[in-house]
């Protein structure tokens, strides 16, 4: 199964349109939160990714929170929110986790979660294939500008414990585009991208 991966489109609408003309060579979307601007704008990007007409798998970020995000995809049938939940799609198991991990700095806009209430929500995580989180884990595609490991210690130790082939995440634009190898897990820092990474289906 290919995956198209991105995260943090934060309403720029060019970067939705090249999305739509890249999924063609793919068979889901992978989005790992931050669709809109500080609560705002989630229409701007999501309109437009509905017209790629291929199943996808979101997360929120912490530029919209889990419920904003699923009552605007309410009207495409092929959009997943996962948000301590997983789904299975032709045998790929997708688990998702949105919001900011640990809390940031941005204030009451920002739709977060603590290290204990972000572990709590990943035991729900007992396998997976495909893990999708808005934060990356700590120590891993998580450098700031400033020097600075802004991942979540929670969502590091579910990919130790659960190992999936794949962590998809954004949050840390600085680190956008990396990727980096966890155990045996890819985890990938997917921002504008496009990265089309192949998961290999069970027994195959």
């Amino acid at each position: 199964m290919k995956l198209l991966l991105f995260s943090d489109l934060h309403c720029n609408e060019r970067a939705a349109a090249s999305l739509v003309a890249r999924s063609q060579e793919a068979d889901v979307l992978v989005g790992a939160g931050d669709f809109g601007n500080m609560r705002r704008g989630l229409a701007v990007t999501l309109d437009i990714l509905q017209t790629a007409d291929k199943p996808a798998i979101f997360v929120p970020g912490n530029a919209e929170s889990a419920e904003e995000l699923t009552a605007a995809c309410q009207q495409w049938s092929a959009a997943h929110v996962l948000h301590g939940t997983g789904i299975t799609l032709d045998g790929v198991r997708f688990f998702g986790l949105g919001g900011g991990v640990p809390v940031t700095p941005f204030g009451a806009w920002s739709y977060d979660l603590t290290e204990e209430e972000a572990a709590a929500m990943l035991a729900n995580c007992t396998a997976c294939d495909v893990l999708v989180c808005h934060s990356p884990p700590r120590n891993v595609v998580d450098l700031s500008s400033g020097g600075r490991h802004l991942g979540s210690t929670a969502i590091r130790a579910a990919i130790e414990r659960v190992r999936p082939q794949l962590m998809v995440c954004g949050h840390i634009h600085d680190s956008a585009g990396q990727q980096a190898m966890l155990g045996t897990t890819t985890v990938i820092n997917a921002g504008h991208a496009e990265i089309i990474y192949e998961v290999a289906l069970p027994n195959s």
